[in-house]
């Protein structure tokens, strides 16, 4: 077993560990750091495999912006977690269920592995030659031009789904005073405004 081989199975060991303490987690910020590292182990996977580009990119965006951001909306939401954890409770029986089967076909799977002889060839004559172009380059020119509309489409899903979790979370709760920007603009000022001739040595 070479250098390699131990790197890959200290990071799987690492992803696979984190991943379970994600859920399992008493403190959600705790939680968040084992993210953080499962999506550093990530990277380190990435790096075994040639995709230093896709490393470097999970951990500026993933570690650098959307997990600090977790971990700042966890920190600074006052959140009833006891409350949390009670609603869990009670779907924990169909969510233990739900990930029986997904065991199962996962075991199913794995039993009935079978590879085709043109699989391996299939697969690499997606991605140009390395040798001639490299790998960030050959991300680009599977991503821009052969999948060009399907990455389209992603990115339009994704805006979608941030725009649905922007209205779900739009609550307008009583007693709070909001910015009305329209009618700051036309409001009128001669309405607005009371002038008041104050006399020396006179109060309002």
């Amino acid at each position: 077993m070479g250098v390699a081989d131990m790197a890959f199975y200290a990071f799987a060991i690492v992803i696979v560990g984190a991943g379970l303490m994600v859920v399992t987690a008493r403190n959600p910020v705790h939680s968040v750091l084992w993210l953080i590292l499962a999506f550093l182990s990530a990277a380190g996977m990435f790096v075994l495999l040639g995709a230093e580009f896709i490393a470097m990119l999970l951990i500026i965006v993933y570690v650098g912006a959307v997990a600090v951001l977790f971990l700042f909306v966890v920190m600074m939401l006052d959140i009833d977690f006891a409350a949390l954890k009670g609603e869990m409770a009670r779907y924990f029986p169909i969510a233990s269920l739900v990930g029986l089967v997904l065991l199962m076909q996962l075991a199913l799977l794995f039993g009935a592995w079978t590879q085709a002889d043109g699989a391996l060839g299939l697969r690499q004559a997606v991605t140009p030659d390395l040798d001639q172009v490299h790998n960030t380059k050959a991300l680009g020119l599977i991503l821009y031009d052969q999948y060009f509309i399907l990455f389209q489409l992603a990115g339009l899903i994704l805006l979608v789904a941030m725009i649905g979790a922007i209205l779900l979370t739009l609550r307008k709760r009583e007693g709070v005073k909001r910015q009305d920007v329209m009618a700051q603009m036309y409001r009128d000022p001669a309405k607005a405004m009371e002038l008041k001739d104050v006399k020396p040595g006179q109060g309002l």
